[in-house]
C-alpha cells in the first residue's frame, strides 16, 4: 500500500508548500542558522581558538534573516549575505560550508530568479570580496590554495546549480506552450477543415441541384407548350428531361455518396461520377444544347491535363456560367473558350445579347453561383473575374494554373 499512497501524500504536501512560501522560507531560514552556529567554533587542527562565538551567531542570524527576502529582493538577500561572509572572513572566523550557507541559498535564489549574467556577475564579485577578505585578514597560516579553491568552488555551485534549474524550468515551459500551441492548431485545422468541407458540399449541391433544374424547368416548359401541336417533338423533350432528370439523380449520389466516404479508405481509389472534368465537356454542351442554348467551344494551345482539383473547378465554373445565361441571358448562344497557356488555362464564358440584358442577380458581388465559382477558382490557386461586356452580355474570364513538374 506504501507505494500507492506516497505519490499523493508528495503530491499534497507540495500543494500545501506552495500555498505557503512565507512559512517555507522561514524554515529554510531557521534551517540554515541551525547548520551555522557550529560553524562559528570551528578551527584548523593544532590551531589557537578563534574569536569569540557570539559575533558570528549574530552576524549568521542576520545573513539568516535576509533569507526571508530572497524570492522578493534577491539582490538585496545577496548584497547582505556577501557583506556578512566578508565581515566574518574579517573576524577571523574559518569560512567553512556552514557559514558560507547563507550566501550560498542567497546566490542559487539570485540565479534562480534572475538572469545568468547578473548571477555571474554576483557570483564573481561575491567571490573577490570574500576571498580578498580572507587573504588579506586571515589569522591562519592556511595554503593558499585552500583559502581561493574553498570559497569559490562554495559559492559557484549554487549559482551553477540556480541555473540549470531556471533553463530546465524555461525549458519545460517552453515544451508545455508548444504543446498547448499544437493543441490550439490541431484544433483550429480541424475546425478550418469543417468549414471547407461544408462549403465544398455547398458548392457542389448548388452546382447539381440549379443546373438540372433549369434544364429540367425548361425542358417541362418546352413541353407544355409543343404538346398541342407537335406531340413527336414534345416527347423527344420529354425523353430529354428523362436524360436531365436521371443525370441529376446520378450526381446527387456521387455527391451525397462522398459524405459518407471513411477518412481510413485510401483517397485515390476511383469514384465514377464523383469528380466530372473538361473531358466531360462535350457532354454538359450537349445538355445546355437540349434545352434551347447554342454553344460554341473553341480551343487554342496544346491541350494539357489540369490538376483534379483544377479540373473540376474549370468543368464547374462552364457549368454555372451556362446555368446562368440559361437562367437570364436575354440570348440563346454562349461561347466557351479554352486557351492553353505555358502555366495556365485561361477559361471564359460569354454570351451575347444586348448591353444591360442581365438581371441584377448576375452582379459580381451577389448569388451563390458567383460566389461559388470565385471560391473554386481561388482553392486551386486560379484567378477569376466576371462582369458584363461593354458591347452587351456577361462574361466569366478563369485562370487555372497547371500542375508543377518537379
Amino acid at each position: 500500500m506504501a507505494p500507492l499512497i506516497a505519490p499523493p501524500l508528495v503530491g499534497n504536501v507540495q500543494q500545501q508548500l506552495r500555498r505557503h512560501p512565507h512559512t517555507v522560507d522561514a524554515g529554510v531560514a531557521l534551517a540554515v542558522f541551525v547548520c551555522a552556529l557550529p560553524g562559528t567554533v570551528v578551527t584548523l587542527p593544532g590551531h589557537e581558538p578563534g574569536p569569540a562565538w557570539w559575533p558570528g551567531v549574530l552576524l549568521a542570524g542576520v545573513s539568516c534573516l535576509a533569507l526571508m527576502w530572497r524570492h522578493s529582493r534577491p539582490r538585496g538577500t545577496a548584497l547582505v549575505t556577501t557583506v556578512g561572509a566578508m565581515v566574518m572572513a574579517g573576524l577571523g572566523y574559518l569560512l567553512t560550508v556552514l557559514l558560507l550557507g547563507p550566501l550560498m541559498i542567497a546566490l542559487y535564489t539570485l540565479a534562480l530568479r534572475t538572469d545568468r549574467r547578473t548571477a555571474n556577475v554576483f557570483a564573481g564579485v561575491g567571490i573577490v570580496l570574500v576571498v580578498g577578505t580572507t587573504l588579506v585578514l586571515d589569522p591562519y597560516d592556511e595554503p593558499l590554495s585552500l583559502k581561493l579553491l574553498g570559497p569559490a568552488a562554495w559559492l559557484l555551485l549554487p549559482t551553477a546549480l540556480g541555473t540549470m534549474t531556471r533553463l530546465r524550468g524555461a525549458y519545460l515551459e517552453a515544451v508545455q506552450a508548444r504543446a498547448e500551441h499544437a493543441e490550439r492548431t490541431r484544433e483550429e485545422e480541424a475546425r478550418r477543415r469543417v468549414v471547407e468541407e461544408r462549403l465544398r458540399i455547398a458548392r457542389d449541391l448548388h452546382d447539381v441541384v440549379a443546373h438540372h433544374l433549369v434544364l429540367a424547368k425548361i425542358q417541362a416548359g418546352a413541353v407544355a407548350r409543343l404538346l398541342p401541336g407537335r406531340p413527336t417533338e414534345a416527347g423527344r423533350i420529354t425523353g430529354e428531361l428523362a436524360g436531365t432528370t436521371d443525370s441529376a439523380l446520378r450526381e446527387l449520389k456521387a455527391t451525397v455518396g462522398l459524405l459518407r466516404h471513411h477518412t481510413d479508405e485510401p483517397d485515390d481509389r476511383p469514384r465514377p461520377g464523383a469528380t466530372p472534368g473538361l473531358d466531360r465537356l462535350p457532354e454538359l454542351v450537349g445538355s445546355f444544347e437540349g434545352a434551347g442554348l447554342k454553344v460554341t467551344v473553341t480551343t487554342e494551345g496544346e491541350p494539357r491535363a489540369l490538376s483534379a482539383g483544377a479540373d473540376l473547378t474549370a468543368y464547374r465554373i462552364v457549368q454555372e456560367a451556362l446555368t446562368n445565361v440559361t437562367k437570364h441571358a436575354g440570348g440563346h448562344s454562349a461561347d466557351v473558350r479554352l486557351v492553353y497557356g505555358a502555366e495556365r488555362l485561361v477559361l471564359s464564358i460569354s454570351n451575347g445579347g444586348r448591353a444591360g440584358s442581365h438581371v441584377n442577380s448576375l452582379s459580381t458581388s451577389g448569388g451563390y453561383g458567383l460566389i461559388g465559382m470565385r471560391e473554386r477558382a481561388h482553392s486551386v490557386g486560379g484567378r477569376i473575374r466576371m462582369g458584363h461586356r461593354p458591347q452587351g452580355g456577361f462574361e466569366v474570364i478563369a485562370e487555372l494554373p497547371f500542375p508543377a513538374h518537379l
